[in-house]
């Protein structure tokens, strides 16, 4: 069947899309719907189905602008006829509705007028429709399931377009006299004990396109007695100036008779009688909803019902971008921390700086930062230091760390003279010398007994039988444990002084990158590299070297969202595991092999240079050894944090069950946790605002890498013309390059076919072979290294994740592009030169076919 009953039982999401399903279910209840049917997604698909249409309606939609493949689309649909059996049910139930009567044709997708996403306004609605413009109405709301608007909104919203159909509602078109909508919440202020109910004249159209402002009615919910007025909060009398009305074949705007634009629509009995409808659609549906409505003589008729999608609740602003106008980079320890964090998460996240990075407590000014959820760093307060100390010519090294800045960016300074800059930060250096020399010290200690007593720590804090005993636990051993593990990781990157940015430039001036790249690998040979770990012991597990258990308590702790204490960790899922295992390549050993081969170039770079620099070789070494010690040592901390925050996320799901509010504790900060756990539940009133909050910044994609002054991150995401890598809020700012480059990774030439990976979660897209182009990557992403031919990152620099692994692997990378993702697409085939930093794009990928002018 292509057509059904309006009120038909059958007439589900998926036969009869949003729009269709939900009239079906007001009719099926007794609520007052205009008659009419439902032509079905089956009749859509058959359609599609024929002369390879679905094929190219793809195709376009992939190789595309949204703009450009909804017009190819278009064309496609007007060349075809409808299948005439489909035609003879559509022409049977329109007769069943009446002699020619004229009808409202409304689209109705397969992912519309959901509970999360309501798609509101995406396809199209014809009016007053008779005869044989029917079929043609039915096929212009098909062609709408493509249009630009709604290309955008399913990608932007995660539908996968190859998911979607469309079913269409034709309904009799009632002879109002006004019309309108009202929502069973108010959608301004979120408050869920008003009715709100706007309110115009002629068919609804003028007020659902915003082309009148209406009459508002604001509805105090459950007011009046069965038989009485409700109570009206507000009543605001809109200017009404164009009504829709019909035409023969179609509608049109009309003025609104002079006598009736400053007159009220609705007289009190009728503002009650709306109110307790909106009150039984909301009964049945169990949730606020968004309802269309329109009057004739005096009858209220529901044309449209569906749940309001983005309700308003009170937020709290994260948004440490407005305390002044900085730089701020998401390079670096952003890589490291990718997701919108929690509070817990982030006030643990401020212990772990407070400790690790010890200096950026610089009096008077932040050098961290919370924007949207995201951690950023504030470059403004280094390059201040910097010129304050007289430093310039070593801002070099930052870009080493951070990545490379645009060209002619103008870095705004610290609103500090220098004299209190140098004030500030002097102490700061004798005291972090002291402290760097005595976690050196402890170092070799500290990381030969820290998994033993993670471990030890998570058991104990699993044992803890009452709230108090666990808030004891924290401060007697788990947090002393997370200061050293921090302090640690602090000593590990600063020893050496800038052994890691110097060495490397030297012996690049002297062997050039590809053997000095590969001298400098190795790392992993003495001593596992933290990096290389999960890797490694997946194929360990694979070739049954080692059991789960083992590969849990050893890796189990690396993952892409290690930090954020609210995500289990690989080793508490074992479908983790299994999605891993099942994308090693081939039966085990590739990691090995990369490993070995690398080992390969290694030994010889150090022939030719022994054969070139006979007298420098020793002295070399040494300093080589020491560059690898430094990586090793930098990166089994890193680890060992990470491990802690296994430890964290123990305490704080512990902390859950003994108090019964379970994952709430994940929206309050460490602080209001122990606060909690010593008998304080005031912090759980903010619970929800927190939880309303991070959900808000979690629905938005990953900000810029830079960002400089005050920053909106709805406002940003909302912007068609968005950028990835640089937000700056003074305006101009330089173009987009056309072309890719970045700092050289790790040395090699490939040519191959892009995949771009917006997740690790995603990981499986990419073949072997293919070239792994992304915006960062972190741990989390070490196990798709071996199957890439090469990796290309927006973010990064030449001591980030992704040139370290990738240097050890022998994999050639370009990191720290900043416009990768946005110039690179799947299936383009490129040339990557890891030694140059450069990127060039071979052969794009072939666009589907536009139509014919």
């Amino acid at each position: 069947m292509k057509t059904l009953p309006l009120d038909d039982e059958t007439a589900d999401l998926a036969l009869a899309g949003g729009k269709g399903a939900s009239l079906a279910r007001l009719a099926r209840a007794g609520l007052p719907v205009p008659g009419g049917f439902h032509v079905t997604t089956d009749a859509y698909r058959d359609f599609v189905s024929r002369d390879g249409l679905n094929d190219q309606i793809m195709e376009a939609v992939s190789g595309m602008p949204a703009e450009q493949a909804s017009r190819r689309i278009a064309a496609l649909f007007s060349e075809r006829e409808i299948p005439a059996e489909t035609a003879a049910e559509i022409r049977a139930a329109h007769a069943r509705l009446g002699e020619d009567v004229p009808v409202a044709v409304r689209s109705s997708a397969t992912a519309e007028d959901l509970p999360d996403m309501s798609f509101a306004g995406q396809q199209d609605t014809y009016l007053n429709i008779r005869g044989d413009g029917l079929l043609d109405a039915v096929r212009r709301c098909w062609a709408s399931l493509w249009t630009a608007r709604a290309i955008a909104y399913r990608a932007a919203n995660g539908v996968p377009q190859e998911d979607v159909a469309l079913a269409v509602v034709v309904q009799e078109l009632v002879a109002a006299d006004a019309a309108g909508v009202l929502f069973t919440a108010n959608p301004v202020t979120g408050a869920r004990d008003q009715i709100v109910i706007n309110a115009s004249w002629g068919l609804g159209e003028a007020v659902v396109g915003g082309q009148v402002t209406p009459d508002t009615v604001i509805v105090a919910r459950n007011s009046g007695e069965e038989g009485e007025s409700v109570e009206i909060v507000e009543e605001r009398v809109g200017d009404k100036t164009v009504m829709t009305v019909r035409v023969p074949g179609g509608t049109r705007e009309e003025p609104v008779p002079e006598d009736l634009r400053h007159r009220p629509v609705l007289d009190p009995a009728q503002v009650t009688r709306l109110a307790r409808l909106a009150t039984e659609i909301e009964e049945l549906y169990g949730t606020p909803m968004d309802v269309e409505w329109v009057r004739r003589e005096g009858t209220f008729l529901v044309v449209q019902a569906r749940p309001i999608t983005r309700l308003r609740r009170r937020v709290e602003e994260w948004n440490d971008s407005l305390i002044g106008d900085y730089l701020w980079t998401g390079a670096n320890l952003g890589e490291a921390i990718p997701d919108v964090m929690t509070p817990c998460t982030w006030s643990l996240v401020q212990i772990f700086i407070g400790e690790a990075m010890s200096t950026s407590a610089l009096p008077g000014f932040t050098v961290v930062g919370n924007i949207g959820g995201r951690f950023y760093m504030n470059l403004s307060v280094v390059f201040s230091v910097a010129r304050a100390l007289g430093m310039r010519k070593r801002l070099g090294a930052v870009e080493q760390v951070f990545g490379r800045l645009p060209r002619g960016l103008d870095v705004p300074l610290l609103p500090a003279s220098r004299w209190q800059i140098v004030k500030s930060v002097l102490p700061l250096v004798f005291t972090l010398r002291r402290r760097i020399a005595a976690n050196t010290e402890r170092m070799p200690g500290f990381l030969a007994t820290a998994r033993r007593r993670c471990e030890e720590l998570r058991e104990r804090i699993a044992a803890t039988a009452t709230a108090g005993e666990l808030a004891g636990l924290w401060e007697s051993e788990l947090l002393p444990y997370f200061v050293e593990a921090c302090q640690t990781l602090e000593a590990a990157g600063r020893q050496g002084g800038n052994t890691l940015v110097m060495t490397r430039a030297r012996l690049r001036e002297t062997v050039g990158e590809q053997d000095a790249e590969a001298m400098l690998t190795g790392a992993n040979a003495d001593g596992e590299l933290a990096s290389l770990g999960t890797i490694v012991g997946l194929e360990r597990l694979a070739a049954k070297e080692i059991d789960r258990e083992t590969f849990a308590r050893l890796y189990g702790h690396r993952g892409a969202h290690e930090f954020e204490v609210s995500i289990p960790r690989p080793g508490e899922d074992p479908r983790w595991i299994d999605a891993q295992l099942a994308a090693v390549p081939g039966s085990s050993g590739h990691a090995g092999t990369l490993l070995d081969h690398q080992r390969k170039a290694r030994e010889a770079a150090w022939r030719r240079f022994e054969e070139r620099y006979p007298r420098r070789v020793a002295g070399t070494r040494l300093r080589v050894a020491r560059w690898n010690a430094i990586v090793r040592d930098r990166e089994s901390a890193r680890s060992e944090v990470v491990r802690a925050f296994w430890a964290l996320r123990a305490f704080v799901l512990r902390a859950g069950e003994l108090t019964g509010h379970g994952d709430d504790l994940f929206f309050l900060s460490i602080q209001e946790i122990l606060a909690v756990l010593r008998g304080d539940d005031t912090p759980t009133a903010r619970v929800a605002v927190r939880r309303a909050t991070y959900e808000r910044y979690a629905a938005l994609p990953a900000y810029p890498t830079l960002i400089v002054g005050r920053f909106d991150p709805e406002r940003w995401a909302a912007d068609l013309d968005r950028r990835g890598d640089i937000f700056d809020a003074r305006g101009g700012g330089a173009p987009v390059s056309d072309t890719v480059t970045g700092f050289p990774g790790a040395p090699g030439v490939v040519e191959g076919v892009v995949r771009v990976i917006a997740g690790p979660e995603d990981g499986d897209r990419l073949a072997p072979g293919e070239i792994l182009v992304t915006t960062l990557t972190n741990i989390g992403w070490t196990p798709m290294f071996p199957r890439a031919a090469a990796v290309v990152t927006d973010m990064g620099a030449p001591l980030s994740h992704a040139s370290i692994v990738a240097r050890e692997l022998g994999i050639p990378a370009v990191v720290g592009t900043g416009n990768a993702t946005m110039r690179l697409r799947d299936g383009d085939r490129i040339r990557v030169d890891g030694e140059r930093g450069t990127v060039e794009l071979l052969e794009p990928r072939s666009p589907a076919p536009t139509p014919e002018s």
